[in-house]
């Protein structure tokens, strides 16, 4: 079973499945987020929808890239969690199942292409608390960090 973070499914209404990838990005003791503007300001772990016939693994890569800038070299998946929730850009109730994998930034190639996107480094202890949901929080307070200075 897969756990369920945030508000329970509205009784009778209907949700569309969108199937998303998302990465942990951590560089010593930072982790590098996307801070999304619209429509409403929050800090999130970089990635998305995975598109038809689009695998899982391309579907890391283009988020992250889209979202931040950067290239990355996935290691692992994590997990996965489901939340439902309503999506204003795509005017969609979707049930959201996010599967989670630890990456290493590579290299930044240019700044985020996606609109409302911005790259940001973040303690990873500060980001436990500040990204914008219950999933994205519960993987990142997990992570084991290395001790030392930050990036």
């Amino acid at each position: 079973m897969i756990r369920r973070f945030g508000d329970p499914p509205e009784r009778g209404r209907r949700y569309r499945l969108r199937p998303g990838v998302y990465a942990v990005l951590p560089r010593g003791r930072d982790l590098l987020l996307t801070h999304q503007a619209d429509p409403t300001p929050e800090f999130q772990l970089p990635g998305g929808g995975i598109d038809p016939g689009e695998s899982p693994l391309a579907a890391l890569h283009r988020e992250v890239l889209e979202e931040t800038g950067w290239r990355i070299a996935p290691r692992r998946r994590l997990g996965a969690f489901r939340r439902f929730t309503f999506m204003p850009e795509y005017d969609l109730w979707a049930e959201k199942l996010c599967t989670i994998y630890l990456a290493h930034p590579v290299r930044p190639h240019g700044p985020a292409s996606e609109p409302g996107h911005r790259a940001i480094w973040m303690p990873a202890d500060t980001a436990a608390r500040c990204l914008g949901n219950d999933g994205d929080r519960y993987f990142v307070a997990r992570l084991k960090m290395p001790a030392g200075q930050s990036r």
